[in-house]
């Protein structure tokens, strides 16, 4: 056997995988240790006007846990034409993504083993073939470099619950095992910074579950900041708890539980008697987890920190998207610096949250601003006050009600060009501007507002009607409400799977407050096609993308002009933006004067496009610039191009690649011409080539009498597999399943077709000369 004339695949099969598992597999158990060519992110969806696909996922070729979930090595493969260490920087990479402490790298010879436990002397070294490490050996060595007693190893191998069916996430697994690993070793302040739409509570669960297994702690409070997040909590993620399990309500205390749920506000209260937390010891609890611990847990005045002061023995884990570092909070300050951090950025590049897109629009009084005329009144007849009035003053203390029609004309608008069912939330400045857009909504919408009184609904926190709709709004399967207007209460913590439409018209300078809205709609939902969302923006909120702070850029920007659909074209040209900064939602001063202004036309005067690469990039080009530059940086000439598709046996795989790095073939189709293939785009685009269409490539082999020394039949199924490609293209061609496929099924089965060419061999060989007549490259390229 030569070992450098085998496939990567044969190289791992003959060679790694049996080394890996030992002799009768007394090394690794290939069925719950070894997991072979393992996909552990999803892969980014990459958006381009209308069209959807995903990015590359990222793949290990072997990933080694002692026990589920507890990886302990990443294993790349090479052929036996790499050195040993070949795929050493790629599981380096891995395993610096996936937090593993051993990894090694073989080409079949051996195995490049480097140790990321280790602090000082050396890190890597050369290991035989049949000296791989056992699943014992890795975890002896992993526990003595983290300087582990035995108690403190039970609990880090505790096992996690297994029984929902759910495969965690990488980042999940990671936050788990490194909460579980600091809590073994001492820490008792730890914070968890995760992207919405990460599954922070299940990571929560299995936090618990395995400390409270292993006995590590046996009372455990879970604090939430809204009541439908206690609730959803225990029927979904915490339901294994079972009886172990309950949720404080009423105001009273039962210490006959283990597993406690509870509504921050239910144990606290301004007068002592309601502090409910007081009738628990204060050791009672050993460890307490504060759920979207942004929302002020960590301010020295707030009614969680005094529960947290209380049961200050205890373990106290943060979790949020979103840490708060203000002059009067700080979740570092108390919790100290994140144990481990998913953001918004790296979820979006790993395939597991949504990107989205932006479309601005400027209207023109919050643009210009607006000077009521000398003695003008509002429709109560009150003087409004002459002064110069700005977007700071709209929908507070100003309320311009046409301005309202507008804003509700254009979301419309947008919703009739794509879904008119399509789940939205419209943010506003306050409860009474969510009851007016909800009004406005209704008027804008009368053909589905009289069908169903749900299709728009205001879901503010004064309101039982609307409150009572926000289970049925978050539902994927219940399509009404539609439309839910809103100032505060959706703004975190309400898992809308299915949003699609984020309208911004309120002011938000909070960066904490922005991501979370953000993250209202960041949850892909594949069962019901939903990849990416939109977020329209009327107030400039999202000025915020250029701050540093935030992690997650959009997919593309749209301002578009008044006489124009909101709805972002396919590609746009760069365009400038005078925005405005916005201010903090702050609730209007008693006594405040409000002026109700409804006869002043408000109009829209600006609408801009931008794409994000497939490296989450902001790009402002339009599709074939972006695409032309994309191509020239795989292929740096037309030579290089050229050589590159004749080299290649399937050109698909060249078109494949070019697809993942963002090259959408179809978008460029419909702008240069759909009759024109890949080779034939990418020479234009790229490199200025006149394209043909396929029909007159195909007619010019046809002219040139390629087939000539083959027989009737053999001639006959070419002939037919020329129409197919002038037909649908290079693709079809380069399938072994077109065989099975009119007409060319007519001249036998697969087997038979092929035999007519004496064997597979001499058909995808003729399928090769078939291809080299049609793109017709010269030998000099």
């Amino acid at each position: 056997m030569n070992k450098k004339e085998l496939t990567e695949a044969d190289i791992r099969s003959k060679f790694i995988t049996p080394a890996i598992l030992g002799p009768n597999g007394t090394k690794w158990d290939l069925m719950t240790q070894v997991q072979e060519e393992h996909y552990f992110t999803k892969g980014r969806v990459i958006v381009h006007g209308k069209a959807v696909k995903r990015g590359e996922a990222k793949k290990a070729d072997y990933i080694l846990s002692y026990k589920p979930n507890i990886p302990l090595a990443i294993v790349e493969a090479k052929d036996n034409n790499h050195p040993v260490g070949g795929g050493m920087q790629q599981a380096l990479d891995y395993a610096e993504i996936l937090d593993v402490p051993f990894v090694y790298s073989s080409n079949g010879d051996a195995f490049l083993e480097h140790d990321r436990t280790v602090k000082s002397g050396p890190v890597t070294r050369e290991i035989p073939l049949d000296q791989f490490p056992s699943a014992t050996d890795l975890w002896c060595r992993y526990t003595e470099a983290k300087q582990f007693v035995p108690a403190q190893v039970s609990t880090a191998q505790q096992d996690f619950y297994d029984g929902s069916g759910r495969t965690l996430r990488y980042y999940q697994r990671i936050a788990i095992n490194r909460t579980v690993e600091a809590i073994t070793k001492g820490e008792n302040r730890i914070l968890l910074v995760m992207a919405t739409g990460t599954g922070k509570t299940y990571t929560a669960f299995q936090i618990i579950w395995r400390l409270w297994k292993s006995g590590a702690k046996k009372r455990i409070l879970f604090l939430v900041d809204r009541n439908i997040l206690a609730d959803q909590t225990k029927i979904n993620d915490f339901k294994p708890f079972g009886t172990a399990m309950t949720k404080i309500t009423n105001r009273t205390a039962d210490t006959a539980f283990e597993i406690y749920l509870s509504l921050y506000q239910a144990v606290t209260g301004t007068e002592e008697e309601q502090n409910i937390y007081k009738q628990f010891s204060p050791d009672f609890f050993d460890l307490v987890i504060v759920d979207e611990c942004h929302r002020g847990s960590a301010a020295a005045d707030a009614s969680w920190r005094k529960v947290l002061d209380y049961f200050t023995s205890a373990t106290q884990i943060g979790m949020t998207a979103t840490p708060k570092e203000t002059k009067d909070v700080s979740n570092i300050e108390y919790f100290g610096d994140p144990i481990y951090t998913y953001s918004l950025k790296q979820g979006i590049s790993d395939g597991f949250l949504a990107p989205y897109k932006v479309v601005r629009i400027g209207l023109d009084k919050d643009l210009e601003g607006w000077r009521p005329e000398q003695g003008k009144l509002d429709k109560y007849g009150h003087e409004i006050e002459d002064r110069e009035y700005n977007v700071t003053d709209f929908d507070r203390n100003l309320i311009l009600e046409k301005r309202a029609q507008t804003v509700a004309t254009k979301v419309t608008e947008f919703l009739k060009a794509t879904d008119r069912f399509a789940k939205t939330i419209i943010f506003c400045e306050n409860i009474e501007h969510a009851e007016r857009m909800r009004q406005a909504m209704v008027n804008a919408n009368p053909d589905l507002a009289a069908a169903n009184k749900r299709y728009v609904m205001r879901i503010t926190g004064d309101n039982d009607e609307g409150k009572a709709q926000l289970d049925n709004f978050i539902d994927p399967e219940s399509t009404f409400p539609v439309i839910a207007t809103t100032s505060q209460l959706m703004s975190t913590g309400v898992d809308a799977q299915t949003c699609h439409l984020i309208v911004l018209d309120k002011t938000i300078k909070s960066m904490t407050e922005f991501k979370q809205i953000i993250g209202r709609g960041t949850r892909i939902n594949e069962d019901y096609k939903k990849y990416y969302f939109t977020i329209m923006d009327f107030k400039r909120a999202t000025a915020l993308f250029a701050d540093p702070a935030f992690d997650g850029e959009p997919v593309q920007i749209y301002d578009p002009k008044p006489t124009e659909s909101p709805v972002p074209p396919d590609e746009c040209e760069e365009g400038e933006f005078e925005g405005h900064p916005g201010i903090n939602e702050v609730p209007d001063p008693l006594g405040m004067t409000k002026y109700y202004v409804n006869d002043v036309e408000v109009s829209v005067v600006t609408e801009r496009v931008q794409y994000l690469d497939e490296h989450g990039k902001l790009m402002t080009e339009s599709l074939k610039d972006y695409s032309r530059k994309t191509l020239r940086n795989a292929y740096a000439s037309l030579d290089d191009f050229l050589t590159a598709w004749k080299k290649s046996e399937r050109k698909q795989v060249i078109i494949e690649e070019l697809g993942n790095k963002g090259v959408f073939f179809d978008e460029l189709a419909e702008q240069v011409g759909r009759e024109f293939d890949p080779f034939d785009l990418i020479c234009h685009v790229a490199f200025d080539k006149p394209p043909l269409t396929r029909r007159e490539r195909a007619e010019k082999v046809r002219k040139r009498n390629v087939f000539s020394k083959y027989g009737d039949k053999a001639r006959a199924v070419l002939d037919a597999l020329l129409q197919k490609y002038a037909d649908t293209g290079i693709k079809s061609v380069e399938s072994l399943e077109i065989l099975r496929v009119d007409p060319i099924s007519g001249f036998g089965t697969p087997v038979e077709i092929i035999d007519i060419f004496g064997g597979k061999e001499n058909y995808l060989k003729a399928i090769r000369t078939l291809e080299s007549a049609l793109y017709n490259i010269p030998e000099a390229a």
